[in-house]
């Protein structure tokens, strides 16, 4: 006779699976917000920009941000990497093009 199956254990296991993860992810935005230096904004501000950002239906101004997000992250990754993959002055190597706008609002 097969063992009957609790599933009251089962769904308190993944209600604290799915804490955890909602947890992690708040920490996650938490600490990405910090690393992109918008924690100096107040949060009246960074609510705001996060709205604009959500609402935003421009494809190009989208495709935009997530090639300049993109960047942040490699030459996040790429602090850490060893030195042979710098170029002589020791900054990460850009991809050519991906430079980021320079008028610094970062609206594209």
């Amino acid at each position: 006779m097969r063992k009957p199956r609790d599933f009251d254990a089962e769904l308190k296991a993944l209600g604290d699976k799915a804490r955890d993860l909602k947890s992690r992810k708040v920490q996650r935005l938490g600490e990405l917000v910090i690393a992109t230096g918008a924690d100096s904004l107040s949060a009246d501000e960074l609510a705001g920009a996060l709205i604009v950002l959500a609402e935003t239906k421009d494809t190009r101004k989208m495709e935009a941000w997530a090639r300049r997000g993109a960047v942040f992250f490699q030459s996040r990754s790429r602090r850490s990497a060893p030195a042979t993959d710098r170029d002589a002055r020791g900054a990460p190597a850009q991809p050519s093009g991906a430079q980021p706008p320079s008028d610094g609002t970062g609206a594209t």
